[in-house]
């Protein structure tokens, strides 16, 4: 059912190709502001047709099945990508910056499968508060990486085994310390989720 809500859900998913493009490049700070400037208008997508399906009415089992896809392919692709362009490298402990991402991808995974599961029982999970700040704070904080390679560039270059640190590029160091806040949320509401779960399974 092509509802307006359901067309802004899939307009997430279409775009992640351009999103992925005007990534790729480290050193594009043009490609990184367009690219900040999209992931924006993606986050408003992503909050207006939730309003849109509830208030007008409009909830539909394809909306209910596209839009927790939607939101997972774009933050799987910006963690890839940043990964592989150095994004998630920095100083202090180097590249094991890049834990907090595969933290946030495995339980993606970890969760979707469960969802899965307990739908086969007709058993749903609601999405906890807690959740919703996880899902808020990575998303800030992608979206910082992003804006910081806008701003300041790669913080570190292909060309160099140095990074920059506070107070060169402080959006990066903010961003990547928000996204081990949100790697540390994951596990708290991953394991959550998995103990509901557990009462379920024999």
């Amino acid at each position: 059912m092509m509802t307006l809500p359901n067309l802004l859900t899939m307009s997430r998913i279409v775009t992640i190709p351009l999103l992925v493009f005007l990534l790729w490049w480290p050193e594009w700070r043009l490609g990184y502001a367009l690219a900040y400037g999209l992931y924006c208008l993606m986050g408003i997508t992503d909050y207006f047709d939730g309003y849109l399906a509830r208030s007008n009415g409009a909830v539909s089992k394809l909306g209910q099945f596209l839009d927790p896809i939607a939101d997972k392919l774009m933050i799987a692709a910006v963690i890839l990508v940043l990964t592989a362009q150095g994004y998630l490298r920095g100083p202090y402990v180097g590249d094991m910056h890049v834990i907090a991402g595969l933290i946030i991808l495995m339980r993606e995974i970890a969760v979707s499968g469960l969802r899965e599961f307990l739908g086969s029982l007709q058993i749903s999970v609601p999405v906890s508060k807690l959740a919703k700040w996880k899902t808020a704070l990575q998303l800030v904080a992608l979206g910082g990486l992003i804006l910081g390679g806008a701003v300041y560039g790669s913080p570190c270059p292909a060309s160099s085994d140095v990074c920059q640190t506070w107070p060169e590029n402080w959006i990066h160091l903010v961003s990547l310390t928000a996204l081990w806040a949100a790697a540390i949320l994951t596990l708290i509401t991953g394991w959550d989720y998995l103990r509901v779960g557990l009462k379920h399974m024999d």
